[in-house]
């Protein structure tokens, strides 16, 4: 019932919506430009206009030409093949090149990658471990696999994501997974992460986000009181040590770990946008006049721990050399 929710209500009315806003253009323009001087910040009411009706523009396109895919596929019957793979993967890479454009333009924003180059893993798949925390660094991280990387992503994310529809629509498409941070009983999310992880090839990225949610104060210290509710005293110390990050959970990095021994780790670090948690941050932040920075770190395969309680400890000690990068590179300022 929900799977239909999605797809014949919100998906329909999405695209509804954003041809009455285009044809309703100038009234909103107008209505914009007129309360933008009461409002503080330099045209921050058109900024979040413009950035809306983006949105909701490269959410239809990908919507329609995903219909048009449907239908080109034998009604579905050839969707999962690696052809028609490859062209999702490709419109999603034109869609988020032309989106990130346009959105950097209007909030003033830079985004810098450092670290490894993409001709690092030559040939080898990657499982990239990134922390979560600020508006849309999800999406920033899969521009940046796509467009710098050239990887194909495959990507767990959170089922709540799956109430956008053409996110929902997508990710159904190409190898993907929704999951619960907190599954219920019966429900085992690493049988389905080792599925996900299986059969990577020389250009994919198996893409996981460790602290299973975006950093909040308030989750930072339910990570730690989970970790000693469950016995874990000494790691639920070193979570205290660590500001600017959550405990991560191992189940799922091991899990896909198992699942794809041949494939290298990239760890991934980013601040700039951490210090927004909800749209009312993003509302009072807009134009944000930010850089964001996104470390890469590349670990060899071989460099791994084989134990499970070794590599635990080698995320968390990853996990700690995290929240000191980020200690030390906090939101700049453009000029």
């Amino acid at each position: 019932m929900i799977w239909a929710l999605r797809r014949f209500i919100l998906a329909p009315a999405m695209i509804g919506l954003t041809v009455l806003i285009w044809v309703t253009f100038p009234f909103w323009l107008i209505v914009g430009a007129a309360l933008s001087p009461l409002f503080p910040g330099r045209l921050r009411i058109l900024r979040l206009l413009w950035i809306f009706i983006l949105y909701l523009t490269c959410e239809s396109i990908l919507l329609l030409v995903m219909f048009v895919l449907w239908i080109s596929s034998g009604f579905g019957w050839k969707m999962r093949t690696p052809y028609f793979e490859g062209l999702h993967y490709d419109l999603v890479q034109m869609l988020m090149w032309f989106f990130f454009r346009e959105a950097k333009r209007v909030a003033r924003l830079r985004i810098i990658s450092e670290g490894p180059s993409p001709d690092a893993h030559p040939g080898k798949p990657i499982l990239v471990c990134c922390r979560h925390a600020g508006v849309g660094d999800s999406f920033t991280l899969i521009h940046t696999l796509m467009d710098w990387y050239g990887r194909e992503p495959r990507v767990v994310l959170k089922d709540t994501m799956a109430w956008d529809p053409a996110i929902d629509v997508v990710l159904r498409r190409i190898p993907a997974r929704f999951i619960s941070p907190n599954p219920a009983k019966g429900q085992n999310f690493e049988d389905q992460i080792a599925d996900l992880a299986t059969g990577l090839d020389e250009n994919d990225a198996f893409v996981i986000f460790p602290e299973g949610g975006n950093f909040t104060p308030a989750r930072r210290q339910r990570a730690i009181d989970r970790l000693r509710k469950l016995g874990m005293e000494r790691m639920a110390q070193r979570a205290e040590e660590m500001i600017h990050v959550l405990a991560p959970r191992p189940g799922g990095f091991l899990a896909a770990l198992d699942a794809a021994p041949e494939a290298d780790i990239v760890l991934v670090a980013h601040t700039g946008l951490d210090h927004l948690v909800s749209a009312r941050d993003l509302w009072r932040e807009l134009p944000l006049d930010k850089q964001i920075i996104m470390r890469w770190w590349q670990v060899s395969n071989e460099d791994i721990p084989a134990g499970r309680e070794e590599r635990i400890e080698w995320l968390f000690t990853w996990w700690e050399e995290i929240d000191a990068w980020i200690a030390e590179h906090r939101p700049e300022d453009l000029p």
